[in-house]
């Protein structure tokens, strides 16, 4: 049986992901700062007869972070880390010269430093995996410039980064930055909530993602509509 961590999987994309993991038998960590939505999820994924451990916490903080690790150790190991947790940084976003500082830094520590500190927990047990994979949820605004975007897609470029030295520091793992795309989230909601236009679901994208577990192409940086298209 594999073993995934999900950090920010209550809902969107990571609720979206452990549905389908669980689906094709994985045992699942999940984790989110809400418990009793955290908890829901959790009872709803586990409706597929996979285990699921639901771990509420902020992925900030290192407790949390060695308690999702030791959950999996329980349930036999870590295969899978995707970070998928993110702060936005401002709700709504504003241009860099309104951007709060403390705000800028909330960012940095959910979607760059919690995320290498749950790797750096999970490391031992992902090298021992006979798969061991990381999964960085990036962003297009890690790479192009957007108005307002500028303290969020600074961020998940830095975790960008981070990926891809991993990925050569860790030849035996393979570690993707992935770029889901345009989703209707919550998380974009509370970015631009005047944006009123109709955005795919999360469940849309889940099969770039299963891609990439099914074949393991090289650590790098991917584009799910990019791999839905070459399917």
């Amino acid at each position: 049986m594999s073993v995934a961590i999900i950090t920010g999987a209550s809902k969107g994309l990571g609720r979206a992901l452990a549905e389908a993991l669980a689906a094709r038998g994985w045992d699942l960590v999940l984790d989110a700062r809400t418990e009793g939505v955290l908890r829901e999820t959790a009872g709803a994924v586990g409706t597929y007869g996979t285990r699921v451990e639901a771990v509420p916490g902020d992925v900030t903080d290192a407790g949390h972070r060695a308690g999702l690790v030791a959950a999996a150790e329980k349930l036999g190991g870590v295969d899978l880390v995707v970070s998928n947790a993110s702060a936005l940084g401002a709700e709504p976003l504003v241009r860099l010269d309104e951007l709060p500082l403390d705000g800028l830094r909330r960012a940095l520590e959910v979607n760059v430093v919690a995320a290498l500190g749950l790797v750096q927990e999970a490391l031992p047990l992902l090298r021992a995996s006979r798969a061991g994979a990381v999964i960085a949820v990036s962003s297009d605004a890690a790479a192009e410039a957007y108005e307002t975007w500028g303290g969020y897609g600074a961020s998940k470029a830095a975790l960008d980064q981070l990926a891809a030295v991993l990925g050569a520091e860790e030849p035996g793992l393979r570690v993707w930055a992935v770029d889901p795309g345009d989703m209707g989230t919550d998380l974009y909601a509370a970015a631009v909530p005047d944006d009123d236009d109709p955005r795919p679901k999360p469940a849309s994208v889940v099969p770039a993602f299963l891609r990439l577990l099914d074949e393991r192409p090289a650590s790098g940086r991917y584009g799910a509509p990019a791999l839905l298209e070459e399917r």
